[in-house]
């Protein structure tokens, strides 16, 4: 196999994967998070793909926050798969919005892109470099 030697980083990589991804969806929930009840509303109107059109200054709050605390949650290793659970709902709701508005993949890549990556999350897990491992080691799980 090629660039073997590079098994052994496995974790390493997790770690940038996950900060990278953390940091920039921090920063992009933010801004979302604090834009309060009309940027929520704004936001939540996705959900009307699914033909939900009641609170959608709720389900705006509610995008903002899986992306800002989850942003936070992947920085620090700390309830990984639940948080990439809510992020992966959240990046196909705005995929499939962006799709439903005719932007077609260009305009959902970036949902698309990210939703891959926090699925793959869920499966894969924090590595050894993250909260989640450190707390797991300290209960004396296997899992």
């Amino acid at each position: 196999m090629v660039l073997t030697f590079l098994d052994k980083h496995r974790d390493i990589g997790l770690l940038i994967l996950r900060i990278g991804f953390g940091c920039l969806f921090l920063f992009h929930g933010l801004p979302k998070l604090f834009g309060g009840p009309e940027k929520w509303e704004r936001l939540g109107g996705a959900m009307a793909t699914f033909g939900i059109t009641f609170l959608p200054a709720f389900w705006g709050f509610m995008a903002a926050i899986s992306e800002a605390l989850g942003g936070i949650c992947l920085i620090l290793g700390l309830f990984i798969r639940p948080a990439c659970i809510l992020l992966t709902i959240t990046m196909l709701v705005a995929a499939l919005s962006h799709l439903g508005r005719g932007e077609g993949l260009g305009g959902a890549a970036h949902a698309l892109k990210a939703g891959i990556v926090f699925l793959s999350l869920i499966l894969i897990g924090p590595g050894k470099y993250s909260l989640d491992e450190k707390l797991s080691a300290d209960r004396g799980d296997d899992a």
